[in-house]
């Protein structure tokens, strides 16, 4: 039995694909170094991550699949739970036989599995973008600290691109020591360690305090539903939101 080894990017998972049909081999499994476990009476292949070969399974998923299928491997992808690669090849294996009709089987495991994280992490992105607090920081930049369950900082960067297009600013994903950064005119996806140099502009700690009390003050006590503020705004999003913080 084979596993094939990536070395945890999108390019990377898209060349073991590639190989995994042009050499006629079907692995048991397709995971990331990150996330790999030794495992007996496997055969480990390790694939090299070549950009020539994963640009042209990405272009077999979009023109000989769909784009929509595309999207949900890139989804997947970044919900970086240790069995995409699996699922993502066992579905394009799938999508590959029957085309463009591949996201009707939603019987089928291989479809079922995709679907639901593509979900999840599609939901996530999009509940993000209401619950992100930018904070004006020195240098006329606004930054907005996160910590998402999946690598969503990508899928949300456009959103913010067209709707604060006029200003600097940093979305920090603190758990993946990532962030995506614009200057007005680009954005881009980049190492971001260390936010101790942040320090807010004169102005900041004054607005903060301001929406804590419009917060507060809108609050209507007797339809109070800590449930239901839960369920659309889950607890582990808390740390960042500035009405929240004590």
């Amino acid at each position: 039995m084979l596993n094939y080894i990536y070395d945890g990017t999108f390019e990377g998972l898209l060349t073991a694909i590639y190989e995994a049909y042009y050499r006629r081999q079907v692995p048991e499994k397709i995971v990331s170094q990150h996330g790999f476990q030794q495992e007996l009476l496997y055969e480990n292949i390790y694939i090299e991550t070549d950009d020539e070969k994963a640009d042209k399974v990405y272009l077999s998923i979009r023109e000989k699949i769909s784009p929509q299928a595309l999207q949900h491997v890139f989804y997947v992808f970044l919900s970086e739970c240790d069995e995409a690669g699996t699922w993502i090849y066992q579905y394009l294996r799938l999508g590959w036989k029957v085309g463009r009709k591949v996201d009707m089987y939603e019987a089928d495991d291989r479809v079922l599995a995709i679907h639901r994280m593509s979900r999840k992490v599609s939901g996530e992105a999009h509940r993000l973008l209401g619950l992100i607090r930018f904070r004006h920081v020195q240098g006329d930049i606004y930054y907005a600290p996160i910590e998402p369950d999946y690598n969503i900082i990508a899928l949300m960067a456009p959103h913010f691109v067209k709707r604060f297009g006029a200003q600097n600013w940093i979305i920090h994903d603190i758990k993946r020591k990532l962030a995506a950064m614009y200057d007005q005119k680009n954005w881009i996806i980049t190492d971001f360690i260390d936010n101790a140099d942040m320090n807010f502009e004169e102005t900041e700690v004054f607005y903060q305090k301001l929406w804590k009390k419009y917060f507060e003050s809108i609050a209507i006590k007797s339809r109070i539903n800590p449930r239901l503020q839960r369920r659309c705004m889950p607890a582990r999003y808390w740390r960042y939101l500035i009405e929240l913080k004590n």
